[in-house]
């Protein structure tokens, strides 16, 4: 297996992009379970309960897990440059400035994403800070990549290593209060994300996700050919939700504690996959299964996998 861990920035042809420093080359075996699953098994955030979150480390392994689709999060710069974070700040949970001294809560939101450059995005690390929900997560030096650097990361291991085709859940992450502080207005910050999953070439194998209905409305009449994943944690009627919106999306994806037989029900006589986050726990995981959703997003997709082939093996 080629692993794709160690990538250091370098210019050509006057863009930035990551290049592999370091090929190691190993004798792991690299699942398959991507090719037989019958349920879209969904690496959220990557695989945010072993590896730092949004990092190209964590999608390169949760790849190598077996997952059929990476969920990931995307924010922007003032200069038009995509990247990949949940939040539009530096969370105090993951990070260190330049220095190595670590954000706290009271300080995080003034690391602006949106009013900073790329160099000063990529001086702050995300990966050695242990988290407070996660003491498992693997510790190394990472940082938030650009979309295009994850992506093109990503597609080189999947090619290098002979691997199926890869699919993105990528959520926009826009609140109306704040377009033009925290991120471009609706309309730019949905162009801007759509036009370059176009340019990457894996639009055919991306849904977008947003739990801002304005958005997502947006880009259902501007792209129509886009799948659109509508997320929710309200507890409002799952119907009205849906007429709220305006059209069936291709996904309804509800926090987990809100899927019930019924929303199953209705998303198989409406073609509206259910596919909840976030599943961690084991109990959780067989209780989604036992309902029938369409897929599983979790921090930890190897739990997932486990339980899905042990069922099969039962069969």
């Amino acid at each position: 297996m080629i692993n794709l861990f160690n990538l250091k920035e370098c210019v050509f042809s006057n863009m930035t992009v990551y290049l592999c420093s370091i090929l190691i080359l190993t004798s792991c075996n690299i699942s398959s379970s991507n090719m037989g699953n019958t349920i879209d098994i969904q690496g959220h955030r990557g695989c945010r309960g072993l590896m730092p979150e949004n990092t190209i480390p964590a999608f390169i392994h949760a790849v190598n897990l077996g997952v059929n689709t990476l969920e990931l999060d995307v924010v922007a710069t003032k200069q038009s440059v995509v990247i990949v974070s949940h939040e539009p700040f530096f969370n105090h949970e993951i990070s260190s400035d330049p220095n190595g001294k670590e954000i706290n809560k009271e300080n995080e939101k003034t690391f602006n994403v949106y009013t900073m450059t790329t160099s000063e995005i990529k001086s702050m690390d995300v990966g050695l800070k242990v988290h407070p929900r996660f003491p498992l997560q693997k510790k190394m030096s990472s940082v938030k990549p650009t979309l295009s650097e994850m992506v093109s990361a990503v597609e080189l291991h999947v090619e290098l290593n002979n691997l199926p085709k890869i699919r993105y859940n990528i959520e926009i992450k826009r609140e109306p209060q704040n377009d033009e502080i925290y991120h471009p207005k609706m309309n730019l910050f949905a162009d801007l994300v759509c036009n370059e999953l176009e340019s990457l070439g894996i639009l055919k194998r991306t849904t977008v996700q947003c739990f801002d209905v304005e958005t997502l409305k947006y880009i259902h009449n501007k792209y129509p050919k886009i799948d659109l994943v509508y997320l929710v944690m309200n507890t409002n009627p799952f119907i009205e939700n849906v007429n709220n919106l305006g059209f069936i999306p291709a996904v309804y994806s509800p926090y987990f504690k809100l899927v019930s037989n019924e929303l199953v029900k209705y998303g198989n006589q409406n073609v509206m996959k259910i596919i909840p986050w976030t599943v961690n726990e084991e109990e959780d995981i067989m209780t989604m299964l036992d309902l029938k959703v369409d897929g599983i997003i979790s921090d930890y997709p190897d739990k997932v996998i486990e339980i899905v082939e042990s069922r099969k093996a039962r069969e």
